[in-house]
């Protein structure tokens, strides 16, 4: 059974890539539980079906769609500077969008590795920059999207972007670790700092959406292998993948740096996940974090 998000009304969440898959379901659900929802995604037109999409199920909903590019942080500071401008505060801000394994290796305008670009620094700066308007709200929530291949992923701090030698699968499982790792940090900054702000991570499982699609074709052609393992590995539906990040940025019961997955690793329904030890390497993650903010030139409050 999905899960039921509890009422949000009053509140404002900001759902990235939310045009499509988890990202779109999320807001879908958080929109009907009447929360005013920001779509930040990248191509407007298809925020703005989505929009339609949600509106046709839940017409009084208030749902806005907001242009961000990840992969430019030029562009996450001018969707942050429009949320700032609005000066109201951010309830739950949840770190969904990514790209998946591109056979080659592509850069962002601001020389990052594609993966790390989009999955981790994007997401970095989008939550370091909306700090003073999550920190205004009662009981805000920062939910990123992590994946169980953080499990295969190693921060390198000599290549965090694969200059050298690229490889799909290690780069993603590297950018997905390092979102773990940050809702980890961000976490601790939280307590220490004594911001009335929860930091969570969540995977989906093995969720039926499009980035298994998308992201193998830029620059090539999916391997047989990937596609024959996509086929055949137990899948749920994107509202089901959603349900995780939903959970940790929703439900009640969640604790500061929770991280919570699909009771079966890849399909069912929201539980706490099992942690990577690689995920909880404080000294990793301060560290990752410190650098973060010298490459992307974005420091917290």
């Amino acid at each position: 059974m999905s899960y039921e998000v509890p009422d949000q009304s009053g509140k404002l969440a900001i759902v990235t890539g939310a045009n499509s898959g988890t990202g779109k379901e999320a807001a879908r659900k958080l929109a009907g539980a009447g929360a005013t929802v920001i779509l930040a995604v990248r191509t407007v037109a298809k925020g703005e079906k989505a929009k339609r999409d949600i509106l046709a199920q839940h017409p009084e909903a208030d749902v806005q769609v907001r242009r961000i590019d990840l992969a430019d942080l030029a562009s996450v500071r001018e969707f942050a500077d429009s949320v700032i401008a609005d000066g109201r505060a951010v309830d739950v801000l949840l770190n969904n969008a990514g790209v998946m394994f591109p056979p080659v290796r592509h850069e962002t305008v601001d020389g990052f590795e594609l993966q790390m670009g989009s999955n981790f620094f994007g997401p970095f700066a989008l939550t370091v920059r909306l700090l003073p308007m999550l920190l205004k709200a009662k009981a805000p929530r920062v939910v990123t999207m992590s994946s169980g291949m953080a499990a295969r992923g190693k921060i390198d701090f000599e290549d965090l972007n694969w200059t050298r030698s690229y490889d799909p699968t290690g780069a993603y499982g590297r950018s997905k670790l390092a979102d773990l790792l940050l809702s980890q940090q961000l976490a601790r900054l939280a307590t220490k700092n004594g911001w009335n702000l929860l930091s969570l991570g969540a995977h989906p499982g093995n969720s039926a959406t499009g980035i298994a699609d998308a992201g193998p074709r830029m620059g090539g052609k999916p391997s047989l292998l990937f596609r024959v393992a996509w086929k055949l590995t137990p899948q749920h539906s994107a509202e089901a993948g959603a349900d995780p990040m939903l959970y940790a940025a929703t439900a009640a019961d969640v604790k500061q740096g929770g991280y919570y997955g699909p009771r079966w690793n890849l399909v069912g329904k929201p539980v706490p996940a099992k942690f990577t030890p690689k995920g909880q390497d404080e000294k990793v993650a301060e560290r990752l974090w410190n650098e973060s903010e010298h490459l992307t030139g974005v420091t917290a409050v």
